[in-house]
């Protein structure tokens, strides 16, 4: 069986260790506490002058909710246009209405200005009223693959609806679990899921290179550290589902 595993690098140096450790595409964020929002137009040139695998950013001006104004939705679609300008090979996105039916009518405006690069629909997904309609109008629209934990907090706590969907796809758009996927249940999650891609952040905390630290910030809770990719494991995770 050939996987692909993505993971998300929430900087340039994670998106070198990424390419590195043999992963096969990049989810590039920004805002690691916020759940990822879109980087810079610099972090993403700078991106794709680093690696030549699959690179992804994510189109979400803000943390929070998937209910977007007509303010952000117009960032939205400057950003896709910025990200096919820069010859990246996808966005990942999603938005949803108040009703948590997803909004058919802006996504696919998105989908068609993102073509010809590839459109995820992240775990927006996740917080719809009902994930069998919505497969099929994400179908129907043209994204090629939907980022999911099942509806629940963990990938491996919703495996069984992610299989339900894999079934309902039936090869007409990729499901690819994600939330928690580590070395140490991804065999098992593919077992269970039949799932051919993977999503996985393994993070890791950097500690700040600062030689001088100003004692009236000593022990607060920023505390110079910043979020990285954890090569180790990407290794690892990619091992065990391919033992």
């Amino acid at each position: 069986m050939k996987y692909t595993v993505e993971v998300i690098a929430f900087n340039i140096e994670s998106c070198a260790v990424i390419q590195q450790s043999g992963a096969h595409r990049i989810e590039l964020c920004d805002n690691p506490h916020d759940g990822g929002t879109t980087a810079s137009y610099g972090m993403i040139k700078a991106a794709r002058e680093k690696v030549n695998i699959q690179l992804f950013p994510i189109i979400r001006p803000r943390g929070g909710d998937f209910l977007y104004n007509e303010d952000e939705f117009n960032i939205m679609k400057n950003d896709v246009q910025l990200c096919k300008g820069l010859c990246c090979d996808g966005v990942v996105l999603g938005l949803l209405q108040k009703d948590g039916s997803i909004d058919i009518k802006r996504t696919a405006e998105l989908v068609e200005l993102a073509y010809p690069m590839e459109v995820t629909f992240h775990r927006a997904f996740d917080r719809c009223c009902n994930p069998f309609e919505t497969l099929e109008q994400l179908i129907e629209i043209g994204c090629q693959r939907i980022l999911t934990s099942g509806q629940k907090p963990l990938a491996t706590e919703g495996a069984e609806l992610i299989a339900e969907l894999i079934k309902a796809a039936d090869d007409r758009i990729i499901i690819m679990p994600g939330s928690g996927v580590r070395p140490d249940n991804i065999k098992a999650l593919a077992q269970k899921t039949g799932a051919v891609e993977f999503h996985s952040s393994l993070r890791t905390k950097a500690e700040s290179k600062m030689e001088f630290h100003h004692p009236a910030f000593v022990g607060e809770a920023d505390d110079a550290s910043y979020v990285t990719t954890d090569a180790g494991a990407v290794r690892n995770l990619l091992q065990a589902l391919n033992d």
